[in-house]
């Protein structure tokens, strides 16, 4: 049975690649000017977004603290739902047949919506208290 899937997928292999054949046009070349220049531009986005969140908070420390926790709160979104995926495979697939496993899956799978919860809140409340306390 070894042998025929084997050799199934070989064949599956063989016959399902498929050849490119590539040829340099100025569509699809991509020169180190063309990176610099995305990359700078990348920069001086990620540049004003922090110059316009300082000037939003009146303060450079308040201002980078803000940046830093929106782009955890963008991030921690993917981050999450792929440890959620994780957590339940360990719970669900894994824990079926080993009670530990789905203990531990569970308790990762806890974490992970605590964690995901805290980073999606965490800038609202920063904006709170300096925004509205501070003055």
């Amino acid at each position: 049975m070894k042998k025929v899937i084997a050799i199934l997928f070989v064949f599956l292999i063989l016959f399902g690649s498929v050849c490119v054949y590539a040829a340099a046009t100025p569509q699809n070349t991509l020169t180190t000017n063309t990176a610099t220049t995305n990359l700078v531009e990348l920069k001086d986005k990620a540049l004003k977004s922090l110059e316009d969140y300082q000037a939003t908070y009146g303060n450079d420390t308040y201002g980078l603290a803000a940046y830093i926790l929106n782009v955890i709160r963008i991030y921690s979104i993917p981050f999450g739902f792929v440890g959620i995926v994780i957590a339940a495979v360990y719970r669900y697939v894994i824990g079926i047949r080993k009670l530990d496993v789905q203990d531990k899956g569970f308790g990762v799978l806890v974490a992970i919506i605590t964690v995901m919860v805290i980073c999606q809140v965490l800038p609202l409340i920063f904006a709170i208290v300096v925004k509205g306390w501070r003055g």
